[in-house]
């Protein structure tokens, strides 16, 4: 599929043929036309075939589906541990993580890579920040999820889970950007929208969502957050403003940013000094047993390592015959 890159927000407009003939209309026809379709548009991700070698990797995990409105969310996951949520961004998908999901299973953690909604092979056809944002929702309860390292929108989608209630141990934002308004006014000038078909656009889509989509802005949002966060951002990252990334570290409580030179939006995704980084922030924030290893089990209101579970259910005897 080929896509129009919008370099400046992380967005990748999407044009497969129907929607190619869609934004070519958007000029000639009634802005409730003209709406429907540039809502559309805006909502709709490109979907990108995983290379062979990523294919091959993803299927060394546990693969597993979970329903998800009409269709499913499809993931992998990988290691023992406490589960670590990874989260892909605009136009991802759960093969580009496969670096970070290989760092924090050998850290100890059980890294869960998934299909966001209209996304590689899961169901769907259209997304939003909302709508990833109860994917992550969804899976960390289902999942038992104690932290989540999101990437770019899947940051976005992140952070209104948390704000919306979604408790987390820790959390990472690489390359987040904090608005999708921003994103809005990049698509009009990608289709150079009238300014009543943009306004009608608009419309369309805070009636969607249920707000304006400024509403959605982080930094604004985050003054109540408590979840531990660290955001990593690259200064040349050309895709999403590094501004954006220091505007949510600096707004949300106890945050830590991480500035780094050199790696853009995506080889972020890869590098060794920040998937070091990433797998110690996590590694020091969630649970932990008396014994100090990583504890993926509750018992007894308190958390065990495997280790130390096995021999509390050994020492247990009354506990073993009921």
């Amino acid at each position: 599929m080929i896509s129009k890159q919008n370099s400046t927000n992380g967005r990748s407009i999407p044009q497969t043929p129907w929607l190619l003939r869609a934004g070519m209309a958007l000029g000639a026809v009634a802005p409730p036309v003209g709406a429907l379709l540039g809502e559309r548009l805006f909502l709709t991700p490109p979907r990108h075939v995983a290379p062979p070698g990523e294919r091959e990797a993803l299927a060394s995990g546990a693969a597993f589906a979970v329903p998800f409105h009409r269709g499913r969310l499809r993931g992998w996951r990988f290691g023992e541990g406490p589960a670590v949520l990874l989260v892909h961004g605009w136009g991802g998908r759960a093969g580009q993580l496969l670096p970070l999901a290989t760092a924090l299973a050998q850290a100890g953690c059980s890294a869960v890579a998934f299909d966001g909604p209209a996304h590689g092979v899961s169901s769907g056809r259209l997304a939003s920040v909302p709508l990833f944002a109860e994917a992550v929702t969804m899976l960390s309860e289902r999942l038992a999820v104690q932290a989540v390292v999101a990437h770019s929108m899947g940051a976005a989608g992140t952070a209104v889970a948390i704000l919306s209630g979604l408790k987390l141990d820790a959390a990472v934002f690489l390359g987040p950007p904090r608005s999708p308004a921003a994103f809005f006014e990049q698509f009009s000038q990608a289709f150079s929208l009238r300014r009543a078909l943009e306004h009608a656009t608009r419309l369309r889509l805070e009636r969607r969502f249920g707000l304006p989509l400024h509403a959605y802005d982080l930094p604004r949002l985050a003054g109540d957050a408590r979840t531990p966060l660290l955001v990593v951002h690259d200064r040349n990252d050309a895709e999403v403003p590094f501004a954006d990334g220091e505007a949510i570290s600096a707004s949300w409580h106890g945050a830590q940013l991480v500035a780094t030179s050199g790696l853009g939006h995506r080889r972020i995704l890869r590098d060794p000094g920040v998937l070091s980084e990433v797998c110690r922030f996590v590694a020091e924030r969630i649970g932990r047993c008396e014994c100090g290893r990583l504890a993926p089990r509750v018992v007894g209101g308190g958390r065990l390592c495997d280790g130390c579970a096995l021999e509390s259910w050994l020492r247990d005897r009354e506990g073993r015959w009921a």
